[in-house]
């Protein structure tokens, strides 16, 4: 063997070694997700056996304990689409805006999918589910705009610290014109109330069906711009002389993070930290390669969000706490750790 050949297979082991221990914690994941969606079915205000989860499961509902499970499936079904959903929009967002900060709910894309429902409800008038994800999606869309906009304003362009002020700001303002615009009607006030909340408690098959593609075409041009998003990484000049197209790679991925938040905050709601806390846990494991990071950040994002809403409906038996007030108890803390570990200031 040559020197030149034995100099290339030197690094072929790590990369070996690391895609091998990258698969087996993917595979672990997988394994917790799954332990978690059989919690999700058995868990509530009524507990059942496990043999009444794999008989309804197997489409038997003759037992009262049956008949929970199947009432819980699509439950459990829209809390692993949800979650998985913010994980990679949060995920997406970080890579294109290269801000560790970044999440659907912090930058306010999350509270302009919010104002846009509550313009098509009580402005337009109408509570069709497929005209409230539309709206959701451009309302989510807009915002992303506008917080981007404002942030690259000044010298310096868009930091992170910049684009989190501006996102603050802008889900301030969206907060104060739900209000406004919802305090004339009671009606209205009283529903959105429980839905801004984030909950996956009112699910059913018509609904998942309604915004299971728009997830499924999201998710996969998130995943497609992997490559992209590791080039952005370097730099935007790096990245531009390795060949990559740095605005249509970053236009790309951005839609694919706002359609993935906007159908998401249309069903379940604006529901936070989501997209912050679990791309920062998976790069611990999968590293920064988004080829990785975002399955990983999809698997994790679901067993967040179910686990969320098991832990929700153990703690305040026989009523329930809504997902988005759990991950938010959870998320919090996360979120000043973050900003007090990357230091994030002016540059």
């Amino acid at each position: 063997m040559t020197a030149t050949a034995t100099a290339a297979a030197v690094p072929a082991v790590p990369v070996r070694r690391r895609r091998t221990t990258r698969t087996a914690w993917l595979i672990a994941a997988v394994a917790v997700l799954a332990v978690l969606c059989v919690a999700s079915v058995a868990l509530g205000v009524r507990a059942v056996t496990p043999g009444e989860v794999f008989s309804a499961l197997g489409g038997q509902a003759d037992t009262v304990g049956e008949a929970a499970v199947l009432a819980r499936l699509p439950r459990t079904v829209l809390a692993v689409l949800v979650g998985a959903a913010l994980a990679l929009s949060g995920a997406a967002m970080q890579a294109v805006t290269r801000n560790p900060l970044a999440d659907p709910g912090i930058l306010g894309v999350s509270g302009g999918a919010s104002l846009a429902v509550v313009v098509c409800i009580v402005l337009v008038g109408t509570t069709a589910p497929a005209a409230l994800m539309g709206a959701a999606v451009l309302g989510a869309a807009a915002a992303a705009v506008l917080v981007y906009a404002v942030g690259s304003l000044g010298s310096g362009g868009a930091t992170p610290l910049k684009l989190t002020l501006a996102g603050a700001a802008a889900s301030a303002a969206f907060a104060s014109l739900v209000r406004a615009i919802l305090l004339p009607r009671a009606d209205a006030m009283e529903s959105f109330r429980f839905w801004e909340i984030g909950g996956v408690g009112g699910a059913t098959w018509d609904r998942i069906a309604l915004v299971l593609p728009a997830l499924v075409v999201g998710a996969a041009v998130c995943l497609l711009s992997a490559r992209g998003m590791n080039a952005l990484a370097l730099g935007d000049d790096l990245a531009a002389g390795l060949g990559t197209h740095v605005t249509r790679t970053r236009l790309v991925a951005s839609a694919g993070a706002v359609v993935l938040c906007g159908a998401a905050t249309a069903i379940a709601g604006p529901i936070g930290f989501v997209g912050l806390v679990v791309p920062h846990l998976c790069r611990l494991l999968a590293g920064p390669d988004h080829r990785w990071l975002l399955p990983f950040s999809a698997v994790a994002g679901a067993g967040l969000l179910v686990g969320a809403d098991v832990i929700g409906r153990l703690v305040a038996r026989p009523g329930e706490l809504d997902v988005g007030i759990v991950t938010a108890l959870v998320g919090a803390p996360f979120f000043i750790w973050i900003v007090r570990r990357q230091k994030v200031r002016e540059l």
